[in-house]
């Protein structure tokens, strides 16, 4: 039986992915749920210079290092906790500092490719797909990565015609292929949210009540 429930959220950049979790989180009123977030797993490449990484594609599975992710969601289903990064994405660095995630009984993973690696997409126990227009999407991020990351209008413009949009054709929308749940508009989908907020409950209440195992850092 297993000891906690890792979901995943996927879908295009700027689909709802954040706001879907949200509403999950507000529905299931449980204090035993963390969020991780792929984007804080981005490598870093202190050997190059600003210039060299703001030309880095980061809308393709190898900006990220996902065998630490793996290794990561690995731990915490065994009852360890991890030192998970802290990306920043003005200097496209990872911080000095981590922040420490115990295991909790829900973990919800976040992320644009999580679905595209094999390895990290089979300890996923429910596969979920924020699927949004195209013209939403680009607006959304529009909007983030100019207030939010101090982005210009130009920058986010010629990005996304670079490298988000291909990439999204390429990766990300391949890997709906996985999902076990398809939802229109995220966060903004009610319907939805109760079915995936009722089928959780229902594993919950599966899951076994035994005690702790005792945990370590990774």
């Amino acid at each position: 039986m297993i000891q906690n429930l890792i979901i995943g959220i996927s879908g295009g950049t700027g689909s709802g992915k954040t706001t879907l979790a949200n509403r999950i989180i507000e529905e299931l009123n449980d204090p035993n749920i963390v969020v991780i977030k792929q984007d804080a797993y981005y490598k870093s490449h202190e050997e190059m210079t600003i210039e060299q990484r703001n030309k880095i594609n980061f809308d393709h599975p190898d900006a990220l290092d996902t065998a630490l992710l793996i290794k990561h969601i690995h731990a915490l289903k065994d009852g360890h906790s991890v030192r998970m990064p802290v990306y920043d994405f003005n200097t496209h660095l990872r911080k000095t500092e981590t922040v420490c995630i115990q295991p909790h009984k829900v973990i919800i993973l976040e992320g644009i490719l999580i679905f595209e690696n094999k390895g990290l997409r089979n300890l996923l126990d429910i596969k979920i797909f924020v699927d949004t227009d195209s013209d939403i999407r680009i607006l959304r991020r529009l909007k983030r990565d100019i207030n939010e990351r101090g982005r210009t209008f130009e920058s986010v413009h010629s990005q996304y015609v670079d490298t988000v949009r291909p990439m999204h054709l390429e990766f990300v929308e391949p890997s709906k292929k996985y999902a076990d749940i398809i939802v229109p508009e995220g966060g903004l989908n009610p319907i939805a949210i109760d079915m995936i907020v009722s089928k959780i409950k229902s594993i919950l209440s599966d899951i076994s009540t035994s005690p702790k195992r005792s945990k370590g850092n990774l």
